[in-house]
């Protein structure tokens, strides 16, 4: 072989070299690990969330009043109704946490029916390829299951219906997105954002610390 032609032989088997190890991985090890990737943030999130205050005294998800309704809340507590205003955010986080215990089914179906090449993908992704592929999959269907739980706790409270009221004007104006000017519908999107925020959370916790999880598949997947 002459010296040129063996150089580049000897560079591409060092370059193969290099990036083997690092995917050296079995396929059903991947997706083993991707699974338990799963489980454990939506475990945690689903648990974070899905209790009293979960929302509420959480500040990365509080869900809190648009902000073009600002002025209509900031008047009602001018007027000595700031109870009523705080009686409705509440009501609203407390919506979203009688919601999100529903998540647990469908994202244990998400887990069992994802393939070994979108196993593969997610550990090859970023930060959040896990969280992104649970929303893609469960986003839609779990808005379907969410609604009607928050449209039950929302209905408790008087203020519900001016809300939407308000909030309907207030759209009218471009003042409030139109997607936001039912609470129900508001409330359903703002816990679905927190669930996949929690999750995103959790899913950066093992990819920066795959060995703190104590989990010998999370070490081996995520720990290259």
């Amino acid at each position: 072989m002459h010296r040129r032609e063996f150089t580049q032989a000897a560079f591409a088997i060092g370059a193969c070299s290099l990036v083997l190890p690092a995917w050296a991985l079995g396929e059903s090890d991947a997706a083993q690990g991707v699974r338990a990737a799963l489980e454990r943030g939506a475990s945690a999130a689903v648990g974070l969330l899905g209790r009293t205050d979960g929302f509420l005294g959480n500040d990365l998800v509080r869900i809190r009043l648009p902000s073009g309704l600002d002025k209509a809340a900031s008047l009602l507590k001018a007027t000595g109704q700031g109870k009523r205003v705080d009686e409705l955010v509440t009501a609203m986080n407390r919506a979203a946490e009688s919601a999100v215990p529903e998540a647990r089914p469908l994202l244990v179906n998400a887990i069992k029916s994802m393939s070994v090449e979108e196993a593969l993908k997610l550990v090859r992704g970023g930060d959040t390829a896990v969280t992104d592929f649970f929303s893609a999959k469960t986003r839609s269907p779990l808005g379907e299951k969410f609604l009607p739980i928050v449209t039950r706790a929302t209905d408790k409270v008087q203020l519900a219906e001016r809300y939407n009221a308000v909030a309907g004007k207030a759209a009218g104006l471009g003042l409030v997105k139109g997607e936001d000017a039912n609470i129900q519908r508001y409330v359903t999107e703002r816990a679905l954002d927190g669930l996949f925020t929690m999750i995103g959370v959790e899913e950066k916790k093992i990819r920066a610390d795959p060995v703190g999880t104590g989990s010998a598949i999370l070490k081996k997947v995520f720990g290259r």
